[in-house]
């Protein structure tokens, strides 16, 4: 019986869980592929959970067993549509599977988005995380007066980095450069604007709770903004816990000697950013929602100084040549995760940013179940990973496997600060020189 030869392309959580439903799906009659584009696997565990979350990111060890698994190789280095396009995947494996996530910030389309001073949440996460792309891209902290817009977790996990002491980030996997600049440009004032109120905020309850272990952060909250109490009860168990724990902020007595104040603006729209070389203020309008759940303006104007103000209001995949793709809601074109025949997408790269890291795995399940149902493998067995490397070498491309990323891990696990778990490598060229790839590789995306 011929194998089944399944691509996954992306190495987050999507597309580990994706290769362990198909590990569990179809036994030893499956070969998979892990392609990345960067030589280091893991995705947003690695550059997009917050630092001071080790506990979260520890499940890499869960994923790195899966690796490790004689049916799967792991292929970075490797950019798809332009290293290798989707068609030659389709014709090496039976089954390509798009785990590409979302990476990509919605705009805030405001006069003045483009000041010095004004970041997107992924260029910021990616700086303190040290992905590539981001590393050495430093934001403007000038300490003072942040914003951050949005009412979801990333707010959260950016008003926590840019509050919290230096020491209690030291012992995590933070990059030297973020904790140097952190703890030189000191926030007094931190801002988190939403358009909408508490009752509609995404924070989830354990994020909204580890805020009150921040002893240098003073709480500000408006009582005014909540619900009355008999309107709470229609909402979901969850809902209710992180309200509770936001009115408590609310209750708070004055401020003390806290260094840090963390106000949650709500009823906000953020009506342009103000400021001449670089950001100086963010100009607000208050809002109010409708019974149809749309915030409306009223008028009442309202002006905040800052020097930095992060932008947090959602996430959007990117295109990939030759894949159907929905500009609107920023992810491919699907029918329930299937694209085309062979043709597949998972995670938030099928259904959008939403949910927890932890709802990509029931997706994968899903999706590896609807694949066992709908194709089987032909009668005649696919190159797959041997025909992949075949096709890469007639290119100049050699694709790093996991043992180029026990290299890069060794290394930096050696040069850890003292009490932190490792001290990334964030320099791509330097990547490079610890696995012995050539520092011209032609994985690397076209200048922007």
């Amino acid at each position: 019986m011929t194998k089944r030869h399944l691509a996954i392309v992306g190495s987050g959580p999507a597309g580990f869980y994706t290769a362990e439903a198909a590990l569990q799906q179809f036994g030893d009659e499956v070969a998979i592929t892990l392609l990345d584009r960067l030589p280091t696997p893991f995705g947003l565990i690695r550059t997009g959970v917050a630092p001071d979350h080790q506990a979260v990111k520890a499940v890499t060890a869960r994923y790195a067993g899966i690796v490790r698994d004689p049916r799967v190789h792991f292929a970075g280095n490797v950019l798809t549509g332009q290293d290798i396009s989707i068609a030659e995947l389709q014709s090496l494996y039976d089954d390509v599977v798009l785990a590409t996530g979302a990476p990509v910030d919605r705009e805030l389309d405001v006069p003045g988005k483009d000041l010095p001073g004004v970041t997107g949440s992924t260029a910021f996460v990616g700086w303190y995380n040290g992905h590539p792309d981001y590393a050495h891209k430093a934001p403007l902290l000038a300490g003072g007066s942040a914003v951050i817009v949005g009412h979801g977790n990333v707010a959260l996990d950016c008003a926590r980095v840019l509050s919290r002491r230096p020491e209690r980030l030291a012992g995590s996997d933070i990059t030297r450069e973020a904790l140097e600049a952190l703890a030189a440009a000191r926030f007094a004032d931190i801002h988190i604007v939403g358009r909408r109120g508490p009752v509609e905020t995404k924070f989830s309850p354990r994020q909204v709770e580890e805020l009150a272990s921040l002893r240098d952060v003073h709480f500000v909250v408006d009582p005014a903004d909540f619900p009355p109490p008999e309107d709470v009860r229609a909402l979901s168990a969850s809902q209710r816990m992180a309200m509770a724990a936001l009115r408590r902020f609310g209750g708070e007595a004055g401020s003390g000697k806290r260094p840090v104040q963390l106000h949650f603006d709500f009823f906000r729209r953020v009506r342009r950013i103000l400021g001449a070389d670089r950001v100086e203020a963010v100009e607000l309008v208050r809002t109010r929602v409708g019974p149809d759940g749309a915030p409306s303006d009223t008028g009442d104007i309202e002006t905040i100084p800052a020097s930095l103000v992060i932008t947090a209001i959602g996430h959007v995949g990117e295109p990939v040549p030759g894949v159907p793709w929905d500009r609107d809601s920023g992810r491919f074109v699907n029918a329930d995760g299937s694209i085309a025949p062979g043709l597949w997408c998972v995670g938030w790269a099928r259904r959008g940013a939403s949910g927890t890291i932890g709802s990509n795995r029931p997706d994968g399940f899903h999706i590896i179940e609807r694949m066992a149902g709908i194709s089987a493998p032909g009668t005649i067995e696919r190159a797959g990973y041997t025909g992949l490397v075949d096709m890469l070498a007639a290119r100049g491309i050699v694709p790093s496997g996991f043992s180029d990323w026990q290299v890069i891990d060794a290394a930096e696990i050696a040069a850890a600060r003292k009490g932190a778990p490792r001290e990334k490598v964030t320099d791509p060229d330097e990547l490079r020189k610890l696995i012995g790839a050539d520092v011209e590789s032609a994985s690397d995306p076209e200048p922007a």
